[in-house]
């Protein structure tokens, strides 16, 4: 059964450059039924619609979960359209926001389906990510230290502590640290006999943080 088009809510201004573009390219692909519907919204007309929205600047273009701003070509807008309805757009959409270091956009992004959270693990498990991808990632999954959401992920993040790449285990056990669960202590007693210095000593530390196993 194929994947319901995303629908799209554009926000333009007078004057804009970039705003004709982005709704010529979002207009043909309704025409072309990968858009089911499309929304305009001119911010000079209601600026109280765009402040509801947190519109700062336009073109403004929610598409489906995921939210872009400024110029987007044809291709980009097709491209936003497909993956707005595959699982794996999820992890392309915080790569992007990550990479233009806009923390708080993935952050809210996250907010907004919790089970987003264990995408964030495939960034992880990626050594050779760019570095402020990684970073990026491991302050969002950072930020639900000691909560539930961070917790459940103990299972793959102990998959992930024996990865073969250093960095990745070494991740892996600073975020088994911070899950404040005695269920990810035998992860991270595994890795006190690890090769390689720094996954020892994260390992130590983060042990020294966890409650002891009743």
């Amino acid at each position: 059964m194929p994947a319901t088009p995303p629908d799209a809510l554009l926000f333009i201004a007078p004057g804009c450059p970039h705003c004709t573009v982005v709704l010529q390219g979002v207009s043909d692909l309704v025409k072309q039924g990968v858009i089911g519907k499309l929304t305009v919204i001119n911010v000079a007309s209601h600026p109280e619609l765009a402040a509801a929205q947190g519109v700062r600047a336009a073109p403004w273009l929610r598409l489906g979960p995921f939210t872009l701003t400024g110029a987007q070509t044809p291709a980009q807008l097709q491209q936003w359209a497909q993956w707005a309805s595959d699982e794996q757009g999820v992890l392309h959409y915080i790569e992007h926001v990550l990479k233009e270091g806009d923390l708080k956009a993935a952050e809210r992004f996250i907010a907004e389906g919790s089970q987003r959270l264990a995408t964030l693990l495939e960034i992880i498990a990626k050594p050779d990510e760019a570095i402020t991808v990684r970073l990026g990632a491991n302050a969002l999954l950072e930020g639900y230290a000691g909560r539930s959401e961070l917790q459940a992920l103990i299972p793959p993040l102990s998959e992930l502590s024996r990865h073969a790449d250093h960095r990745v285990r070494a991740d892996a056990c600073h975020l088994l640290g911070l899950t404040a669960s005695a269920e990810a202590r035998p992860a991270l007693e595994a890795r006190l006999n690890d090769e390689n210095d720094e996954v020892r000593e994260i390992a130590v530390d983060s042990i020294a943080a966890l409650p002891m196993l009743q």
